[in-house]
């Protein structure tokens, strides 16, 4: 079941895609998926952000071919850290380069989108908090990243976090492949078989010190490819099974 989150009109819903066509549900999805029958052409309709999180935890360093790339060891615990909900954006949103900032990233990932509130839960239990899976973008400002000690800026700023372009519900991650499309040449391509910490693992060792809630993403890492976008430049991440979320460079 592939979730969206939609503008048509002033009027912003979430709906059920079927083929070409969006179906209302009523409410959020996080309270179960109830149907009404109303039908929008999915041409018809402004796809948004599939969930407002009130917090992105994205994971460093979770790819053994990322870590491998950037020359640092493979972490013996999950490497969190915090996006704001100020940064996230949608499919076809233009991502903006900072006043400053000289070199911008790209990112593919596999984002975790969370179903129900989570504290302190097992791993055995984990995958019973997940709603679903998202292509997400950790975007960053490489030489900030370089420069200060923390990465609040560097990863955090605002439209660094492109989520999209809706949430599958019906995906096994433990072998997905995940890729980088800058300007349609493939930067990126990995499996999430290569992950260090696999979904369950995330959910619960987060869950342990910081509540997560409905909605909230966990960004999985990135594989290795990590490279620069210009201002013209188009990035599009692709994650078998869910799709594909595009993005322009401001």
């Amino acid at each position: 079941m592939k979730i969206v989150r939609y503008r048509i009109g002033k009027k912003v819903a979430y709906g059920i895609l079927k083929e070409n066509r969006v179906e209302r549900i009523v409410g959020t999805p996080y309270r179960g998926i109830r149907g009404t029958k109303e039908y929008h052409k999915l041409s018809e309709v402004k796809l948004l952000a599939p969930c407002l999180p009130t917090k992105v935890i994205a994971i460093g360093l979770n790819y053994y071919s990322h870590a491998r790339e950037v020359k640092m060891e493979v972490p013996k615990e999950p490497l969190m850290f915090f996006k704001p909900s100020s940064s996230v954006i949608g499919p076809e949103e233009k991502i903006v380069r900072p006043q400053g900032c000289q070199r911008l990233d790209y990112e593919a990932e596999l984002g975790v989108v969370i179903g129900k509130q989570a504290t302190r839960v097992s791993q055995a239990e984990a995958m019973k908090y997940v709603l679903g899976y998202t292509c997400f973008n950790d975007v960053t400002a490489r030489d900030w990243q370089k420069i200060d000690s923390q990465w609040a800026r560097a990863k955090g700023s605002d439209t660094f976090s492109p989520t999209g372009p809706w949430i599958e519900t019906e995906l096994d991650a433990g072998n997905v492949m995940v890729e980088a499309y800058l300007n349609g040449e493939r930067k990126q391509h990995a499996s999430t078989s290569d992950l260090v910490f696999n979904t369950a693992a995330l959910v619960s060792y987060i869950s342990q010190v910081i509540t997560l809630f409905p909605g909230d993403v966990i960004a999985t890492g990135t594989p290795a490819g990590i490279g620069p976008m210009q201002s013209g430049d188009v990035i599009e991440i692709k994650c078998e099974g869910i799709g594909t979320l595009r993005n322009p460079v401001a």
